[in-house]
């Protein structure tokens, strides 16, 4: 469901908001929030429910790993897209789970007129680190049409 007003959405993102995601802000057109749910120190999962404002979508990446890795995104709240590199976008509703592989170029983030959550899984692995590549330009992003 796409939800436009703020105070609207922050009761359906049922994982909470947290704080802006200011640590990878450079790698975010828009603002993001980061709150993570389980403590890396503790545990070999980290999950944490990652919030995007309309329009917000976070840079082209690549999730490596020599073994095992990728992401999981569980989605929550509002609405956003999922996109690889060379295939077609993917609508995110609350209930949808991606599961990207390691070494898969994509992005995701909210649509243009809704608020969207959700809880990021990354998958363990061996060698495991985040490449980030360049921003998803206006261009492509203006071109994904509503579903």
């Amino acid at each position: 469901m796409k939800v436009f007003d703020k105070k609207q959405f922050e009761e359906n993102n049922v994982f909470g908001l947290g704080k802006s995601n200011e640590a990878y802000a450079q790698y975010f057109v828009g603002e993001s929030f980061l709150n993570p749910l389980t403590d890396p120190q503790k545990t070999s999962v980290f999950l944490a429910n990652v919030t995007f404002e309309p329009g917000c979508r976070n840079n082209w990446h690549i999730h490596h790993a020599t073994s095992g890795g990728g992401q999981i995104l569980i989605c929550t709240a509002g609405e956003g897209w999922y996109q690889e590199k060379n295939k077609a976008p993917v609508s995110l509703r609350a209930g949808t789970v991606v599961t990207i592989p390691a070494g898969v170029k994509h992005w995701h983030g909210a649509k243009k007129d809704s608020w969207f959550a959700h809880i990021a899984v990354e998958v363990p692995g061996q060698d495991t680190y985040n490449e980030w590549c360049e921003p998803v330009s206006e261009e492509e992003y203006n071109r994904l049409e509503e579903s």
